[in-house]
């Protein structure tokens, strides 16, 4: 079975494939079971289940080709110190036949992503979002390489006002120009960088019985600004939630407003990049706007 293209050019991944990947640098494991794993949240890498306890990583594009030694050097450091499981990774692959990038083997963990339906005690996964964060946010940054969303939110401003002009007619262009010019104008955080995960998205982040299990896909990680992490405040969160979030963040009016901003400028492009090629993405970042252009908080 082929894994689906979600860009031109992109390379197609099948099941023999891995298995000759894994037979060739891997033999220990060359007997385990390869199935595709079923995922509509995934935009930067397909995934294999090798075996019952490891999944198999393939990167789409060079651009995350360029995150699998980043996970594999800081993960294993940062994972002590987080109070939810990430992947860890137990094998780099290297380029081989099909496959021009490095690749990885890390652990499997179960959970299901934290789509609405899946989000049935939403003030005690605010909580647990908090937790996460706030863990990240206080790790040891010495030697953190910048996070791939670790520009100011200026860097963004001419980008996000031609999505704004580009989807008028889905996306209401002065509730949306409002929300990104106050966080444009709010204060920039008053230290220095710290480690963000940076796309704490539904598809990033596990859940079982409505408690956050995991995060995974760490392929931003790095260090910028810590309200870049409140995306999960308008991705997965309902209303109510938000301020249970908010208060255990102890997130500010200026790091808030950040937040709102980095959600925005986010879901924008996601929108007007995925709305015909990925029906999830697409549907997600509808979600979010409508959150933060109606909800107002």
């Amino acid at each position: 079975m082929c894994a689906d293209t979600l860009r031109p050019g992109e390379l197609r991944f099948d099941s023999g494939l891995v298995r000759r990947l894994i037979a060739a640098q891997f033999p220990q494991w060359s007997g385990l079971a390869v199935a595709p794993v079923d995922s509509d949240a995934g935009t930067s890498n397909v995934m294999y289940r090798l075996g019952d306890d490891m999944v198999v990583r393939l990167p789409r594009t060079p651009g995350a080709a360029g995150d699998v030694e980043k996970e594999h050097r800081w993960l294993p450091r940062l994972a002590p110190v987080l109070p939810v499981s990430v992947p860890l990774p137990l094998g780099l692959g290297t380029p081989g036949p099909g496959c021009p990038w490095a690749w990885s083997v890390h652990r499997w963990l179960d959970g299901a992503i934290a789509v609405p339906g899946n989000v049935t005690a939403p003030d005690a996964l605010a909580r647990d979002l908090a937790a996460f964060v706030t863990a990240l946010h206080r790790a040891d940054p010495r030697g953190g390489p910048p996070s791939y969303r670790g520009e100011p939110l200026a860097a963004r401003d001419a980008t996000t006002r031609e999505n704004i002009a580009a989807l008028r007619g889905e996306v209401h262009a002065g509730a949306a120009t409002a929300v990104w010019e106050e966080a444009l104008n709010a204060p920039a955080p008053g230290g220095p960088p710290v480690w963000i995960h940076a796309d704490l998205q539904p598809g990033n982040l596990l859940v079982a019985d409505g408690r956050l299990g995991a995060v995974i896909d760490f392929g931003c990680l790095g260090l910028g600004d810590a309200a870049v992490d409140l995306l999960p405040a308008w991705y997965v969160l309902p209303s109510g939630a938000r301020a249970v979030f908010r208060d255990a963040l102890g997130a500010d009016a200026a790091t808030w407003a950040r937040g709102r901003g980095w959600a925005l400028s986010v879901a924008l492009a996601e929108l007007r990049h995925y709305r015909t090629a990925h029906p999830f993405m697409a549907g997600t970042a509808r979600r979010v706007l409508g959150r933060l252009l109606l909800d107002g908080d």
